[in-house]
């Protein structure tokens, strides 16, 4: 893993392992509708704090690619990641 050298930031392989994690428990759970608290106490981290701000940011960057779609509270995947999830044996 890099040293990052400016506290308070991630990498983009940090970014990319947290939208990963992400992306693979919504589909996983579909079609049960997950939010972001729910999301929180599924990943169980002691500091929820910077957890809360990587999933924030995993969540609008996924959405802002068309594999994720927020519902009011709710966060579901995408036609487009459902189908890529089933292809991608």
């Amino acid at each position: 893993m890099q040293t990052n050298p400016i506290g308070g930031r991630t990498t983009e392989a940090e970014d990319h392992r947290t939208e990963r994690a992400v992306l693979s428990r919504v589909v996983d759970l579909h079609p049960t509708h997950l939010t972001l608290e729910e999301l929180l106490l599924d990943q169980g981290a002691e500091d929820q704090g910077s957890l809360r701000e990587g999933l924030e940011r995993a969540i609008r960057d996924l959405t802002a690619a068309g594999l994720l779609r927020l519902d009011g509270e709710s966060i579901l995947p995408t036609r487009a990641a459902l189908r890529a999830e089933e292809i991608a044996i």
